[in-house]
């Protein structure tokens, strides 16, 4: 197993995604019961204050119908007794005062003044300070039998306490109920999370090499997507490294011969010192360079055949002019062949699913390998046709040869890669990929790719049928 590397060990800790989920639930759930308790708290110490306020002016109203005019002048009516009853309270101080209109006390505490009411209000609520104590006060007006004025305050300790208990069993369930949701979500959220942690272990205990799927036991569809996207990789992952492996052993393998071959050319050459004898070694290792680099370039195109599995992307194209041109660039070998090559089909304009390059490659490494071993029998003219065609949206191209052909075995085997045929045998060329080529670009291109008889019953026929396309 590889070690981790210094980099990674560097990187800043991170929060785990347990955490900041419980983080991003529990703090929005928290400020919004937060709001809810201060919301709730306001309510009941408003109503609560109201019930006190209505119980000290009940109070001012008692101390105030108990006032009577006497002799032309007001008084209040009422014992040390009666006194006590009508203001008691078990756990406040309560003050009073009546006053005459021009702020003489009648009765009452001397000094305990309130703000006055405001026209038209005949009463008034306000917090105040007498004897060194915070006091809640009403001012109740009255008119009759004259005007006066009744000041009752009370200190506010009850109130305080009720505001006090009140924000106790409100906020401390509330806390602890949060609290209780916080381990209940962490564990939950951490069983949910198991399967990516053992996921995770999965792929930090892999070594490099393995590629085989990684096994998920998923709780959830992400986490299952997750597993999947991970295993197609590893499956991307593995074909590339197939790949290169095959294609590492195809040119080890292939270029051995041709390379041995052009050593032994040279050394045979430096050997002897007819200058004829060295142009004719020099002929020879050019042939050999040829044919070995034609071997690399065919080795290349499988590979990249291999890797354009997944990612060649296949659109309209136009496969008359491709054909046209490429048939272009081989008349030349053709003709210092003397091979006839030749093209039918090419006066309609024929649209198929496709990719122009793996095109390209599929017909070059069919009329190469039809000028290479396509030849007819001594005595008759060697011909090759490119044919084009469409019947019931498909199209297909062809490329037939007179040579001697191919028999079914044959063509079963050549369609594997590095096995060649009896002519490239004798002929010492070739090395078994130009058909394999072939087939493999037909597969990228979801085109099928068949060999079978000429239509004159001599030669091989080459056929590559493509989806027909709409036009670009």
């Amino acid at each position: 197993m590889n070690a981790v590397p210094a980099s990674a060990e560097a990187l800043p800790r991170k929060a785990s995604l347990r955490a900041r989920v419980v983080r991003h639930v529990l703090l929005p759930l928290a400020l919004t019961w937060l709001l809810g308790t201060a919301l709730t708290v306001g309510v009941a110490y408003y109503f609560a204050q109201k019930a006190f306020d209505r119980a000290l002016l009940d109070d001012a109203y008692a101390l105030a119908s108990r006032v009577k005019l006497h002799a032309g002048d007001l008084a209040l009516e009422l014992s040390t007794r009666e006194m006590s009853a009508v203001l008691f309270d078990q756990s406040e101080n309560v003050f009073f005062a009546v006053q005459r209109p021009d702020g003489s006390v009648m009765a009452g505490h001397p000094g305990l003044h309130a703000p006055k009411p405001e026209a038209p209000a005949r009463t008034r609520f306000s917090e105040i300070s007498y004897q060194g104590k915070d006091l809640r006060s009403v001012v109740l007006l009255r008119s009759e039998p004259e005007p006066f004025m009744v000041v009752v305050a009370q200190t506010m300790g009850s109130r305080d306490a009720l505001l006090h208990n009140v924000l106790l069993y409100s906020v401390a369930p509330q806390v602890l109920l949060l609290l209780l949701l916080a381990g209940w979500l962490r564990r939950i959220i951490g069983q949910e999370l198991r399967p990516l942690a053992e996921l995770q272990r999965s792929v930090e205990q892999r070594d490099a090499l393995d590629l085989t799927p990684v096994p998920v036991s998923a709780s959830s569809s992400d986490i299952e997507h997750l597993g999947t996207a991970i295993n197609a990789l590893l499956a991307r992952v593995s074909h590339s490294m197939q790949t290169q492996r095959e294609f590492s052993g195809n040119v080890a393998h292939e270029l051995r011969t041709p390379l041995a071959g052009i050593r032994a050319l040279a050394e045979y050459g430096l050997a002897q010192q007819d200058p004829a004898l060295w142009r004719e070694q020099l002929q020879r290792i050019g042939a050999s360079e040829a044919r070995a680099s034609r071997l690399v370039e065919q080795l290349l195109a499988l590979a990249l055949a291999e890797e354009a599995d997944a990612g060649v992307q296949n659109a309209p194209v136009a496969l008359d002019e491709v054909v046209h041109e490429t048939v272009l660039r081989y008349i030349p070998r053709a003709d210092a062949a003397g091979v006839d090559l030749g093209v039918q089909g090419l006066e309609q304009r024929l649209w198929v699913a496709g990719n122009v390059a793996l095109i390209e490659g599929v017909l070059g490494n069919l009329i190469d390998n039809a000028l290479r071993y396509g030849h007819a029998p001594q005595g008759q003219d060697s011909s090759v046709t490119v044919v084009l065609a469409q019947q019931a949206g498909v199209v297909t191209l062809s490329v037939i040869d007179n040579g001697p052909g191919l028999s079914p075995e044959e063509r079963r085997h050549l369609m594997q890669r590095g096995v060649r045929g009896v002519q490239a045998e004798r002929l010492g060329q070739g090395a078994g990929l130009g058909l394999a080529i072939v087939a493999k670009f037909a597969a990228v291109m979801h085109a099928g790719f068949e060999l079978g008889d000429a239509p004159s019953g001599q030669g091989l026929r080459a056929t590559v049928s493509f989806p027909a396309a709409s036009a670009a």
